[in-house]
């Protein structure tokens, strides 16, 4: 779906930075909105699933047991 987003956890990355979780939450909302960037009516929506998205995004990554690493 969204190619441009890198996997975010180890072994791909030894840690997923606030910046990286951002940019995966933009261009996953992006995405599914089929908006690059919101009209000014959009603008809190877009924003706040964007919010949302990397919100999920860090519990997920911060819940997963990745076997083989310390």
């Amino acid at each position: 779906m969204c190619r441009s987003i890198k996997t975010l956890r180890p072994p791909f990355i030894d840690a997923a930075t606030e910046a990286d979780v951002q940019a995966a939450a933009l261009q996953y909302v992006r995405k599914v909105s089929g908006f690059r960037a919101p009209a000014a009516h959009n603008g809190a929506a877009f924003d706040h699933a964007v919010s949302e998205v990397a919100a999920a995004t860090a519990e997920l990554l911060a819940a997963l047991e990745v076997r083989g690493q310390r």
